[in-house]
């Protein structure tokens, strides 16, 4: 896959990471949302082009499925841009709320069961 830019060309995505094919860190999945934070003056390096992007899809939280595809980048290649973000400390990343599995909503089992049945 290659992503193109503002010039039309493409870019693999393999130069887009420096040649890195694992993420630094393995806690993004496809729902962790992300959100862009404004940079501390003292550590304000500027961005890449695509780290760029990102930090303005970012400006209000969105998942990391829908930023690959705003990107039309591989998720692969979008969590290790958002490692470097990250570490650079230039979003935050929130996992996905737990469902608890311990009391099942007996009442929305049973609504399924009826919905199912009239089916």
């Amino acid at each position: 896959m290659t992503g193109g830019d503002a010039g039309g060309r493409l870019v693999r995505p393999f130069t887009l990471t420096g040649g890195r094919t694992r993420p630094s860190r393995a806690d993004f999945t496809l729902i962790t949302t992300v959100t862009a934070v404004e940079p501390q003056p003292a550590r304000a390096a500027r961005p890449q082009p695509e780290h760029q992007r990102i930090l303005k899809l970012c400006a209000e939280p969105v998942a990391v499925a829908e930023v690959a595809a705003r990107l039309d980048l591989p998720v692969s290649v979008v969590v290790i841009l958002l490692c470097d973000l990250l570490e650079a400390g230039r979003i935050t990343a929130r996992p996905p709320h737990s469902v608890s599995r311990t009391t099942p909503d007996l009442d929305l089992l049973q609504k399924v069961r009826d919905g199912l049945g009239r089916l």
